[in-house]
């Protein structure tokens, strides 16, 4: 994996004309590169696949496709782009319906420009971003889905694939809620390699997302270690 190269490119799906226009209009001006912008769920599905940004902003309110729809389509196509939800219900079925179709990150729309910005940011790394009150949710909807039998495909076959004990601590942090900046502080490595290492067991593990990597994790009990 390479370092990032210029600014990250983002992709704006709302609805309404004025706040799309307004959102891409901010993080344009603070540096991000818009690439494009959709207006309902079939046009963002055609328009992300054509200009692979590294963040989908989405709301899930859309007509013709809901945003988790679109979420599903984007992510299962391009498992490395990042899509954070800009949404103005807080409902906690609406957070966990996103989060388990793929996306990285859940804001409401009340947050600031700022707060906007640094979610994107952040997102473009991987990390998880939540409205304050969401993470711990999430968390929560992660063990319960642990607790729940595994498809066939995740038990522990023989010929399973082995973790370097890195990875399995890394796995372990992130089992844990830890995002990756606090992980690369806890073990004193860099942001990058904490990444490496997350899509080294991703590829090893035949997992998709975060979300299936939490739940594997907790599955084995990594997470009460």
């Amino acid at each position: 994996m390479s370092e990032r190269q210029g600014p990250i490119r983002v992709m704006v799906v709302d609805d309404h004309p004025m706040w799309r226009d307004a959102v891409a209009r901010d993080l344009a001006e603070s540096g991000f590169d818009v690439v494009a912008t959709a207006g309902d769920g079939d046009q963002a599905v055609r328009r992300a696949r054509a200009v692979t940004p590294d963040v989908l902003v989405l709301d899930l309110n859309l007509p013709g496709k809901p945003g988790v729809q679109v979420c599903k389509e984007v992510v299962g196509a391009d498992p490395t782009l990042r899509v954070l939800v800009l949404s103005a219900s807080g409902e906690h079925a609406d957070v966990l319906e996103a989060v388990k179709s793929g996306a990285t990150g859940y804001l409401l729309k009340s947050a600031s420009t700022e707060e906007l910005q640094d979610a994107v940011r952040r997102t473009a790394l991987g990390d998880p971003v939540f409205t304050p009150g969401l993470a711990g949710l999430v968390l929560g909807e992660y063990r319960r889905l642990a607790s729940e039998p595994a498809p066939a495909a995740e038990t522990g076959e023989p010929g399973a694939p082995r973790l370097t004990d890195r990875e399995t601590e890394v796995l372990r942090l992130v089992a844990k809620g830890l995002s990756y900046k606090q992980i690369a502080e806890r073990l004193v490595i860099s942001h990058r390699t904490v990444q490496n290492h997350v899509q080294n067991t991703l590829g090893k593990l035949q997992l998709h997302n975060r979300v299936e990597l939490v739940r594997y994790a907790i599955e084995r009990g990594l997470d009460d270690a």
